[in-house]
């Protein structure tokens, strides 16, 4: 079977974690703190954290965006993982749900400015596929918001599909906004499991290192307990084996993501008015994590590619379905209805030959 998603882990790592593993040094250490170096001059920003994965990337984004008190709404998509929406709820927080733009299958910005009012304390948006979501539109609505209630709602967008992607020319984690990665083993850039934080400006990034440890400053005295916790907080950091893979594999990750694009062009070219397939659209700086496509009959669809070797999936399920936020959280979705039983991602990795290419568009082409 061709895979939709594979591990990358690059012959560096090998070294870096049996030193790790000879130091005994597992927890956060030198390594972690070499990682963090390396990701603050690759983004070319000194505000961020590495933590020990995406989902806890996205709690502390909200804890730090909307603040500790329980209460208010977060706009965000049905249309992601999970973890992306949990978090909303593991603060305390309210979600609203926003519709979708079926070209891109991000956050629908036209229905979010809509939904905008005075109990917006955050925006989640998810850059879905490694698709950049608008951040001028954005920060243009938000002014609007801001005009109109006298406040300026936080963003947070969840980056976990979007490492290398770039919106007007800059990496996602440089608009000043709270940014949460994640370098899970089937990323772009992977740990094994790890996540990062980029946050907007110096406060937040003293915070966020305290509430990765339990709200505790780590050079504080705790040999002889003459230390405070300001606030409480997690065990977020990230360890010493994840962040020694990460070491290693960022060496390499330009080159995957190169390569993620060059077979998506492959694809847009080759899929190009087939019957039955519509393709999203495209944006300039689209790192292509995932390859959707927008078919007619999504069973007929997966069970073709599956008797052909080839793996697809719709990859999640809106979220607004689950019975445990059914009934708590309604809106009216209608882009979202029309295209969600539509959608599919077929392999557009690193790992692909060009023999697996031709395999899946012919595949493809012969109909379904």
């Amino acid at each position: 079977m061709i895979p939709l998603f594979k591990v990358a882990v690059d012959p560096g790592a090998g070294p870096l974690v049996a030193e790790a593993l000879r130091t005994g040094v597992l927890g956060h250490g030198p390594r972690g703190e070499e990682f963090e170096e390396a990701l603050r001059a690759r983004l070319g920003t000194p505000h961020l954290v590495t933590l020990n994965n995406g989902t806890s990337a996205l709690h502390l984004a909200l804890r730090l965006a909307a603040g500790p008190e329980p209460g208010g709404e977060v706009l965000t998509t049905p249309l992601t993982f999970e973890a992306t929406n949990w978090a909303i709820l593991a603060n305390g927080l309210r979600i609203r749900w926003v519709d979708v733009d079926p070209g891109t299958l991000n956050v629908d910005l036209d229905d979010l400015a809509k939904k905008i009012s005075p109990a917006t304390r955050a925006v989640m948006v998810v850059h879905w596929a490694g698709h950049p979501v608008d951040l001028d539109r954005l920060s243009a609505i938000l002014d609007d918001a801001e005009a109109a209630y006298g406040f300026r709602p936080a963003v947070v967008e969840d980056c976990a599909q979007a490492w290398g992607t770039t919106h007007g020319g800059r990496p996602l984690g440089t608009h000043g906004n709270f940014c949460a990665f994640s370098f899970h083993a089937t990323k772009h850039l992977a740990c094994g499991t790890g996540g990062m934080l980029v946050v907007p400006d110096e406060e937040s990034l003293r915070r966020a290192l305290r509430l990765r440890f339990f709200g505790i400053d780590r050079r504080a005295d705790r040999v002889n307990g003459d230390y405070d916790v300001p606030e409480w907080g997690y065990n977020f950091y990230l360890g010493e084996l994840s962040a020694a893979v990460g070491l290693a594999n960022l060496a390499n990750v330009d080159g995957r993501v190169e390569r993620h694009r060059r077979n998506a062009a492959y694809f847009d070219a080759e899929l190009a008015g087939v019957p039955g397939l519509e393709l999203t659209e495209r944006a300039e700086g689209h790192s292509f994590w995932l390859y959707p496509v927008k078919v007619a009959d999504r069973p007929a669809f997966i069970r073709k590619m599956t008797a052909a070797g080839v793996t697809v999936s719709a990859v999640v399920r809106r979220n607004d379905t689950h019975t445990s936020v059914r009934d708590a959280f309604t809106s009216a979705l209608p882009a979202l209805d029309a295209v969600h039983d539509r959608v599919v991602h077929i392999p557009v990795g690193w790992w692909l030959s060009e023999r697996d290419r031709a395999h899946i568009v012919g595949a493809i082409r012969s109909g379904w």
